[in-house]
């Protein structure tokens, strides 16, 4: 089943809290849109691994998605090693998207960090006939387009995707992980742990930030490797 966008995300609703409108918009396009989780996030603070998979299950109903799939590493320690990274470029060469998106490798988060390196080498091990040839699946396919999104550390954007027509929606769909949301126990005041402040505030600051850069209420960041070609297929949104 071929896609047009992947995002690779190290933990259940990163991809929706990160990138959630930019899949939004492609779908609304049109595109066939998958996630793969690298995790099941099954070491956070709050939420059980149960809720996490129920939650899970609730924003792809929300999304409308072609796929989502699970690497299934360990959560907490993920690492970037040969099965993993050979795993999901086979992940790639079997749907071949046209753009990938995925974590910066510069995040306070180890596991995020580890996942956007791992997406990186997976990406460009994908395109290797050899290793396509070794593996004994499809035959190799690199991705046209690879973006990272932005996680705990900001970065100067080459690409800012208007989400202003599904905004609401986006919302909607991230209040679908309902136990990352909310307090898990007395003394949880349900905020971020790193920043002590409401998720979905700091989601909506970062949007109405990054929005007015490119002159639209909000907006999501995008840090291409390298120069941005006039065919871009995220131009089409």
């Amino acid at each position: 089943m071929k896609l047009d966008l992947l995002v690779i995300a190290a933990h259940p609703d990163d991809a929706e809290i990160c990138v959630g409108g930019t899949m939004l918009r492609a779908l609304d396009a049109g595109w066939k849109v998958g996630i793969v989780d690298v995790t099941r996030g099954e070491m956070g603070s709050r939420g059980t691994s149960e809720e996490r998979d129920a939650e899970t299950a609730a924003a792809n109903r929300h999304l409308g998605l072609t796929l989502r799939r699970n690497l299934g590493l360990p959560d907490g320690r993920v690492v970037a090693g040969i099965e993993a990274r050979e795993a999901l470029a086979r992940i790639l060469r079997e749907h071949a998207p046209q753009v990938v998106l995925a974590q910066h490798t510069d995040d306070l988060h180890p596991d995020h960090a580890t996942s956007g390196r791992l997406a990186r080498e997976a990406w460009y091990l994908s395109g290797l006939s050899k290793l396509a040839e070794l593996d004994g699946g499809p035959a190799a396919a690199r991705p046209r387009r690879f973006y990272h999104f932005m996680g705990h550390v900001p970065f100067e954007p080459t690409v800012v995707v208007d989400i202003g027509p599904v905004w609401q929606r986006k919302v909607e769909l991230v209040r679908c992980y309902r136990s990352q949301l909310e307090p898990a126990h007395e003394g949880d005041r349900g905020q971020h742990f790193l920043f002590g402040a409401d998720i979905l505030a700091r989601m909506e600051t970062r949007a109405r930030f990054f929005g007015e850069r490119i002159g639209v209420r909000v907006g999501e960041p995008l840090l291409s490797l390298g120069p941005i070609p006039i065919s871009d297929p995220l131009r089409l949104l």
